[in-house]
């Protein structure tokens, strides 16, 4: 879905199909989000957010977002150690991450091939798998 399908009814439709309660927060931060359709932080949507008037908390932000994660409308990226991104494109696909600019771009599941996995421990299985792909811009020399 576009950046021009999104709006508040929409966001609210979701939220309500979901499972979802969808209080006038969280239609606010989900329209942040899926509106964009670009991978933001939590910081990041809660400036959108409150970009007019304060609305949300920070605290309001991140439960919302782990909400939305738990109910599979959000993916979580994490790309490195308190460094997450809300990625609205919850279908299989992988990403690089640029360190040094923070960029986070999508790579389609068919570009990326797994062959092997290694032995999983006992009584676990394979719940997906996801690939960040680090990557640095050269400096010419």
């Amino acid at each position: 879905m576009g950046n021009d399908d999104w709006n508040k009814q929409r966001v609210l439709e979701v939220l309500r199909e979901a499972g979802v309660n969808p209080t006038s927060q969280r239609v606010e931060i989900g329209y942040a989000l899926f509106s964009s359709c670009a991978h933001l932080s939590a910081e990041e949507i809660m400036q959108r957010v409150n970009a007019d008037y304060p609305v949300v908390s920070k605290a309001t932000v991140y439960n919302t977002l782990g909400l939305f994660a738990d109910h599979s409308l959000v993916r979580e990226v994490i790309v490195e150690p308190g460094k997450v991104f809300y990625d609205p494109n919850v279908s299989l696909h992988h990403h690089f991450y640029y360190v040094d600019s923070g960029e986070l771009l999508d790579i389609p599941a068919s570009a990326l091939q797994i062959d092997k996995l290694p032995d999983l421990p006992l009584e676990t299985e394979v719940e997906r798998v996801e690939v960040v792909i680090r990557l640095r811009r050269c400096t010419a020399h």
